[in-house]
């Protein structure tokens, strides 16, 4: 791939940077040559381009995921030879630390600060975190009656199809590419079609490390197209996918047909919930990350500040006065914390929700547009006050950095107004007071809330979805269950076979 700007931005070892496919341990161009433009959204300017992939390519994919698989040259080796490959590749992650960060930057609109501590931080600890798991995976002896001895063994899946969305698209794809292959499985990799780039990356890391050809391969191109065709494929054994919940509902649905597992992390909508009790500036600095982090385009952000009604007033002046101070723009730029949306389309979605919102009655407290920086796709963070809760605003995800703050008077009356969306990500709680963290959180419909904090993530800790928020969980050892089966084998002993 021939970048334009700039030009060292995802050039590395292997060139991966060259846009191909990668499939059964070889870079190709996709089998008809088409290609797709790879556009940065900081300038709205094509910067290179990737394969585009056909149906016929994502075949090829999974034929040689399948022919991997079944040869056992992945699945048969010791849970410590494919621990020691992983810790390999996050050795080489680190070392390509500025390569991967520049290259998620450049795709996404990252900040480029947050896209080395973050992403690639994040990403690389996933690979350690379940290269440790895999010196410790063995199967369990249970106690029977009768005359009978018996033992669960722990066994991969097959072919995994990995598939997602283009917010985090390195820690996104990390968090299922890491458990499936130490478990065992092999793995086709379709990653959003705006954001292509760092996944090519690791196909060459992993490669480097010495994963075998064919047990993990990338296939780029549209959603829709790829997407579909990989999830009905009768040869993937397994989906693991993440994106909105319209888009989920419809893949499980293609899973189902075949009867494959499929776990998904779906839409989001955060309620952040504010106590009067709360130590205010630590608070707010929570709030403003909690939704202005990777502009807004983060499944659980927390897009819906709850404020007990003697703050509501304090909390959206301090709002307005912050906001336009936090730094925002180019983010090549090392101090810039809010970016660019990732899209032109993205960039419509988000300003249209805010305009509605506005038409409907509704007070924008700061920001409320765009902004004209280079050509990019900028919004500027915006507090949105005197929403009622069945706006669409409220009720509906964002999905960019867009906040709206609505007051409660009770505990049981915040509670009610976190729940009250279809969705259950995340949720935070902002309290001096632990017995009331701990009383508010049982009672949260979501799989992780944060107290006195957002986004406080470890590869140890499992995050998910609950309602229309998905199934399944990401991280810990409950993500690498998720892509292993297990299999009960019985001998009677009375009838047993000699020594």
């Amino acid at each position: 791939m021939t970048l334009t700007d700039p030009p060292s931005t995802v050039a590395g070892a292997g060139e991966p940077s060259r846009g191909q496919l990668f499939i059964g341990g070889v870079w190709r161009d996709a089998s008809d040559g088409a290609v797709m433009d790879v556009v940065s959204p900081a300038t709205g300017r094509k910067v290179g381009e990737v394969a585009r992939a056909t149906t016929a390519d994502v075949d090829d994919a999974v034929a040689a995921a399948r022919a991997a698989f079944d040869s056992g040259v992945w699945s048969r080796l010791s849970s410590r030879e494919r621990a020691r490959i992983l810790q390999r590749a996050y050795t080489l992650m680190r070392e390509r630390t500025e390569e991967l960060a520049q290259a998620e930057s450049l795709d996404v609109g990252k900040p480029i600060t947050f896209a080395r501590i973050i992403d690639v931080n994040n990403a690389a600890e996933l690979y350690e975190f379940y290269a440790s798991l895999g010196h410790h995976l063995d199967g369990d002896v249970r106690e029977t009656t009768g005359n009978t001895h018996a033992y669960v063994k722990r066994e991969p899946i097959g072919v995994v199809a990995a598939i997602t969305p283009f917010n985090f698209p390195l820690i996104l794809s990390s968090s299922k590419i890491a458990p499936a292959l130490i478990a065992g499985n092999t793995v086709v990799h379709k990653p959003a079609s705006d954001t292509p780039l760092s996944a090519l990356i690791i196909a060459d890391i992993l490669q480097e490390a010495g994963v075998p050809d064919g047990v993990f391969n990338v296939v780029t191109g549209p959603g829709a197209a790829l997407g579909d065709h990989l999830v009905g494929h009768p040869d993937v054994d397994k989906v693991a996918f993440t994106g909105s919940t319209e888009i989920g509902a419809h893949a499980a649905a293609i899973a189902g047909r075949t009867l494959k597992p499929f776990t998904a992390e779906l839409g989001g909508n955060a309620a952040n919930i504010l106590f009067a009790d709360a130590e205010l500036n630590a608070a707010i600095n929570t709030v403003i990350s909690a939704f202005v982090f990777n502009s807004g385009q983060f499944c659980m952000a927390g897009p819906r500040l709850l404020v007990e009604r003697p703050l509501y007033d304090t909390v959206l002046g301090i709002l307005a006065d912050a906001l336009p101070h936090v730094p925002f723009g180019d983010p090549a730029d090392a101090g810039t914390v809010i970016g660019p949306l990732a899209s032109a389309n993205q960039l419509e979605k988000v300003a249209a929700m805010v305009d509605r919102a506005r038409a409907a009655g509704a007070r924008i407290v700061t920001g409320g547009e765009r902004a004209d920086l280079g050509g990019g796709f900028y919004y500027r963070p915006t507090v949105i006050a005197d929403v009622p809760n069945d706006a669409e605003v409220v009720a509906e995800e964002v999905f960019g950095p867009v906040l709206t703050v609505q007051p409660f008077d009770t505990e049981e009356e915040a509670i009610a107004l976190a729940n009250s969306t279809p969705y259950g990500l995340a949720s935070g709680i902002q309290t001096a007071d632990l017995s009331k963290a701990h009383r508010v959180a049982a009672r949260l419909d979501a799989g992780i809330t944060w107290v006195n904090g957002w986004a406080l993530l470890d590869p140890s800790v499992p995050f998910g979805g609950v309602k229309a928020s998905g199934w399944g969980r990401e991280n810990g050892p409950e993500a690498m269950a998720s892509y292993q089966r297990t299999h009960s084998i019985v001998f009677n002993l009375e009838t047993g076979a000699s020594a």
